[in-house]
């Protein structure tokens, strides 16, 4: 028999519907949402829109359909795709920028999961003899660096390399509500640089389900095309926007307690002598590299306290709403033992 579990630390996507959120699927109005008639897909697609500062947006199953879907608005067949190394929509979303836009990634270093505006600018092609570029991407937390942050002036400054080059700049928002509660702005003070955004309800704010494009109107009538190629179309999907707009309109005032239990849990890791870059522990993910990780992991596994082994020495912790202070006490106490 599997031992009780301490402390889910594999990801923020682990997270069980609240209370709140089954009380809310259980009466929430449905209709077809393949007709645009589900009333609270469209509330919930409106309230993202606002929070972000955009004209209009779609709900996804998942935050790779929408940024796969905002690449194919933005790209044409044989154009190159500038991101961050380690950037997630390359790392795992399975080739599909390839499979399904017929585009390929052109990276840029990216040191703590940030790419300088000049390194960006020199990876732009407009020349015949390469593949152009269709779009610039980036990646707010950006997970692989360790849930980093990119600062609001960088962004800024790549924006205006975008509108030099004639480009789309879009962004990988899974944990971007993350970002905001670290740099203490509004959501929209990060999003209004860009084009697109892929904003996740699933992760840190705890919905079961779910992402949200937010763009253009023109934008989201392209992509309610390339969502339906991809089998998005959820017909009677009220059920699930219901649970996700109690957790856009909860999540996100919980989200600073996930960085400071994040943070205690990274201190106590390095006291005890575990290898943690502290300078990228910005948000809720931790990054520890230590031999033969999956091992390790798997050891922890049977006192309860469960993580991810992203190599063979690499284990990620990710802090969400539903790991108290007690449970990261007695977590904390196996990890160091």
């Amino acid at each position: 028999m599997a031992p009780p579990v301490i402390a889910d630390l594999r990801s923020d996507t682990v997270t069980t519907p609240t209370p709140e959120m089954r009380a809310a699927m259980a009466s929430a109005a449905v209709g077809d949402d393949v007709y645009g008639e589900d009333p609270t897909v469209n509330e919930l697609q409106a309230e993202v829109a606002r929070l972000t500062g955009f004209e209009a947006g779609l709900f996804m199953p998942s935050g790779s359909m929408t940024n796969q879907v905002a690449i194919a608005v933005h790209t044409r067949r044989g154009e190159e795709v500038v991101c961050a190394e380690g950037s997630h929509i390359y790392e795992w979303e399975l080739g599909m920028m390839a499979a399904f836009s017929g585009v390929v990634p052109r990276f840029v270093p990216a040191p703590l999961g940030v790419p300088a505006p000049e390194a960006v600018r020199l990876a732009v092609r407009h020349s015949v003899h390469q593949s152009p570029t269709g779009l610039i991407s980036l990646e707010n937390t950006h997970n692989k660096a360790g849930g980093t942050i990119i600062p609001i002036d960088t962004i800024r400054e790549i924006r205006a390399v975008a509108d030099a080059e004639g480009l789309p700049l879009h962004l990988d928002g899974a944990r971007v509500f993350n970002a905001a509660a670290a740099l203490d702005v509004p959501l929209s003070e990060i999003t209004r640089h860009f084009h697109t955004v892929s904003v996740c309800l699933s992760k840190g704010l705890g919905a079961p389900v779910g992402s949200v494009l937010v763009g253009s109107a023109e934008a989201m009538k392209q992509a309610h095309r390339y969502r339906k190629m991809l089998g998005g179309g959820m017909r009677q999907a009220g059920i699930l926007a219901a649970a996700a707009l109690v957790a856009l309109r909860d999540g996100p005032t919980r989200l600073k307690e996930d960085h400071r239990r994040t943070r205690e849990l990274a201190e106590a890791l390095v006291k005890a002598g575990f290898d943690v870059n502290l300078a990228a522990v910005q948000t809720n993910i931790i990054y520890v590299t230590l031999p033969n990780a999956a091992g390790q992991v798997a050891k922890w596994a049977e006192q309860g306290v469960l993580a991810s082994a992203l190599g063979p020495d690499s284990v990620r912790f990710v802090l969400h709403h539903q790991t108290g202070d007690g449970a990261l006490e007695q977590a904390i106490e196996v990890l160091t033992a």
